[in-house]
């Protein structure tokens, strides 16, 4: 079962492609111009990701991909990288994986030059993580 983080960071991965939701039976897009700001997701995507939650924005799913948002919380979902791009893509529990993967429109991806999508990241505790490491290899 994909978790509410899972999911979250599937769309937030996306997003850094220039993937779209589309929100409202695909008369709404929602794509946020900046997804990370240092350890944390910027405002305008926790607004984007609590517009795709609400209720009021009917079924939303990524843009080239058939599962909606709500489908992907609820236990029949997974999430798991893609064997051809590594990305996080839906897996249902049960039957067959997607036909495809949502990259499958994006002409130059997989892209091994470029940096690949992130979650934020404590850059001091990643720091600390490397002193740590490093104070372990002089003893």
């Amino acid at each position: 079962m994909a978790s509410h983080d899972q999911v979250r960071k599937y769309i937030a991965y996306w997003f850094q492609l220039g993937k779209k939701v589309l929100t409202r039976n695909g008369q709404e897009a929602l794509t946020p111009q900046v997804v990370l700001s240092g350890d944390r997701y910027t405002q305008e995507f926790e607004a984007c990701w609590d517009k795709v939650l609400s209720s009021e924005s009917g079924d939303c799913y990524l843009e080239g991909t058939n599962q909606t948002i709500e489908k992907l919380l609820s236990p029949e979902w997974d999430i798991s990288p893609c064997p051809r791009c590594l990305m996080p893509i839906p897996f249902s529990v049960k039957g067959m994986p997607p036909e495809y993967c949502p990259c499958f429109d994006l002409p130059h991806w997989p892209d091994t030059e470029m940096p690949s999508p992130r979650s934020p990241i404590s850059s001091k505790l990643y720091l600390l993580n490397i002193c740590e490491r490093l104070s372990n290899v002089k003893k």
